[in-house]
């Protein structure tokens, strides 16, 4: 009888880093890619930081990168952000090193400098041009301040070294300073930080050689490297590369990879870009590494969310290292349950931004909207109950799902009542939308789950208050219903629900009418205006073409011409409001689906009283003008209302998700708040 092989054996092999005597050898080759999340910003949050850490370490990962800390003030992302500049600092992240390395995993903490991208008045940069998402002008640094800054590197990284970390991030990438330095699109000095592709160059080799003087041969430099800058002006692929050679000989031990600047019109990380679309970037440095004799370790990263995708990365030998960030905010045992042949069983990503970089763009902690636990291990626990308790869950969309999975996991017995056929709820409608495919990986894992967990599950059954009597907790999640505006002619054959759209129930014609443009109304505009291409490969070449993403070896940046959309649909997206269509989507993803909706021949109409439908199409009236569109369907986005017959007839319970508060297709509060309650219930 021969061993079944193992699961994953390239992503799940050993590597050392380095070559001496004091070299650190990782458990595997998945590294948890740094993310701020919040806590890194207060001191009082270190048990929290340290908590969160642990939990990923104990899940199996190999090497954790930290969210970026300032080596100085002037480097801070917000006001009184996270730092790295006092030995005070250094020695209460023992705290979370020693349990880093209790739980077998290794840690880097990632030493960046905001440049112009800080949200503050101090902030400096390569110049004085000032970045488009902040409203700061940056103070140019002098030439002693840009000697004085590389030094302030190499000190944090010498305390990053005293606090027990493994090594340092350099983060190069993303249009923080070091890449503002790189890029003539932001450095037009003339002294020697400037004037010239190698002098742009000497500031990160500076940094990386003092770095390496001050902390020995033997402590991790891992530089984060742009490989697409996907802004005008950014660098050259000849510049790339020669940088990474001249960093490898100045000391870099590993390189992790990085795509676009955060001011770059082109989506790098959001759930439309199709999954390890920048493979083909990483595999280009390894070789040209390899080319010149350089054997230093390359990582590859973004939207990678899948154990199968990073093990074939690394068997076509396009990288070394597999960075997943997002994913281990998702599920913490990645690691682990792909090592035990549980990967149907990985929560996995799915790219939203919602919880997670939302949040920190708008100054609030991180979390994940399939993992609501995440920086939250200390807050929202998950208690074991101390006696037999039953706990019946009515609807199984996104708030049922995570309802009954808390309580099984807290050891409730658990019974899921759902009327319709099948699992998922508002879920199945979402994940019918271009760009959204990934949600389907949620009802997969929580279908899974289930199963994994003993769930009682009642397809095709509407629960009555009869049979939910018995049970010791109700928690009622019944959903929405599409709410029917009160216009004449609602009720025409031309007038259909958005569910009816995405489930594929009515196929509109050519000429549509979108009356709602919030989430829903876009979702559905992007829905009627897409074709589809043939295999994922054609699908990304598809979807590269249509942001202009280019060769960087010919177009600087990697940044070229888009082509141009098919029209698929003639498409009218109509709102009441005034404002302008969009306004309210995701901070991190609604530029790019706006920008969608533009590069679609989507018409947009804002301000519009709704008069009619009938058999000449939708009457409005704009402005005090009366319009007519001709169009062969109407579909109706006009929000939803909660379902609560069961929860009425029952008189107790707790209401979650939907059937609490009527909102767009809101996911993350619905499973946040699903967690909260079953979480609370007395055990």
């Amino acid at each position: 009888m021969t061993d079944a092989p193992a699961p994953y054996p390239h992503l799940l092999s050993p590597l050392t880093l380095g070559s001496g005597p004091g070299a650190l050898t990782l458990r595997n080759r998945t590294v948890m890619g740094s993310m701020h999340t919040g806590l890194e910003d207060a001191f009082w949050n270190i048990g929290k930081l340290s908590a969160y850490f642990a939990e990923r370490a104990r899940g199996g990962v190999g090497l954790i990168v930290t969210g970026g800390y300032a080596p100085n003030r002037r480097g801070w992302l917000k006001p009184f952000a996270s730092e790295m500049t006092t030995r005070l600092q250094a020695a209460r992240h023992r705290q979370v090193t020693e349990a880093v390395h209790a739980e077998g995993a290794a840690i880097v903490l990632q030493v960046l400098h905001a440049g112009r991208y800080g949200y503050h008045p101090l902030s400096v940069g390569a110049s004085r041009a000032k970045s488009p998402i902040t409203p700061f002008r940056p103070s140019a640094l002098s030439t002693k301040g840009v000697d004085q800054t590389a030094t302030d590197f190499a000190r944090a990284a010498w305390l990053a070294q005293k606090a027990g970390y493994d090594g340092v991030e350099v983060m190069g990438s993303e249009g923080y300073l070091v890449n503002q330095f790189l890029a003539s699109r932001t450095n037009d000095r003339t002294d020697r930080w400037g004037g010239s592709a190698a002098k742009r160059m000497r500031f990160p080799l500076e940094i990386v050689r003092r770095t390496r003087e001050l902390v020995g041969p033997d402590f991790v430099i891992d530089y984060r490297i742009s490989l697409l800058d996907l802004v005008e002006g950014g660098q050259t692929w000849e510049e790339t590369e020669e940088l990474a050679l001249a960093l490898a000989e100045a000391g870099v031990t590993v390189f992790n990879t990085g795509i676009g600047w955060h001011e770059a019109r082109v989506p790098t990380i959001i759930t439309q870009v199709p999954r390890a679309a920048w493979r083909d970037s990483t595999a280009r440095l390894t070789r040209a590494l390899r080319a010149a004799g350089v054997d230093v370790p390359v990582c590859a990263s973004n939207r990678i969310n899948a154990p199968e995708t990073a093990e074939s990365i690394l068997a076509a030998g396009e990288a070394d290292l597999v960075s997943m960030a997002r994913p281990f905010l998702a599920d913490a045992e990645l690691v682990n349950k792909a090592a035990t042949g549980r990967a149907d069983e990985i929560n996995t990503c799915i790219a939203c931004n919602q919880a997670c970089l939302d949040h920190i763009f708008s100054n609030r902690k991180s979390s994940c909207l399939v993992n609501p636990r995440a920086c939250r291990e200390t807050t929202l626990v998950l208690s074991p109950t101390r006696r037999r308790r039953t706990l019946a869950v009515v609807g199984a969309g996104p708030a049922g799902l995570a309802a009954a999975v808390s309580g099984a996991e807290r050891g409730f017995e658990v019974t899921l009542f759902e009327r319709a056929p099948a699992l998922g709820g508002q879920f199945r409608l979402a994940m019918a939308i271009p760009g959204k495919e990934e949600f389907a990986e949620t009802l997969r894992y929580y279908t899974r789950r289930l199963e994994v967990l003993g769930v009682d599950v009642r397809l095709s059954t509407a629960a009555t208050p009869d049979d939910l009597a018995p049970y010791d907790e109700v928690v009622v999640a019944s959903g929405v219903a599409p709410r029917l505006p009160q216009i004449d002619g609602i009720d025409h054959p031309k007038a259909v629900s958005y569910a009816d759209v995405l489930a594929r129930r009515v196929v509109p014609g050519r000429r549509v009418a979108v009356i709602g443009a919030g989430g829903i109304g876009v979702d559905v505009a992007h829905f009627l205006t897409h074709d589809p291409a043939g295999s994922p490969e054609e699908a990304e070449t598809e979807w590269k073409g249509f942001w202009g993403v280019g060769d960087p070896s010919l177009h600087p940046g990697g940044l070229t011409e888009r082509k141009a959309r098919p029209v698929v649909r003639e498409v009218y997206l109509l709102q009441r409001k005034t404002t302008p269509i969009g306004v309210g989507l995701g901070k991190t993803s609604g530029w790019a689906h706006r920008a969608v909706l533009k590069q679609s021949g989507v018409v947009q109409v804002s301000g519009v009283t709704y008069d009619r439908i009938d058999d000449a199409g939708l009457h409005v009236t704009v402005d005090g003008e009366q319009r007519t569109y001709a169009v062969d369907h109407v579909v109706v986005c006009a929000g939803q209302e909660s379902v609560r017959e069961v929860y009425d007839g029952l008189g107790a319970g707790h209401l979650v998700g939907g059937a609490d508060v009527a909102a767009e297709l809101d996911a993350k509060r619905a499973i946040e708040q699903a967690t909260r309650v079953v979480a609370g219930l007395p055990g």
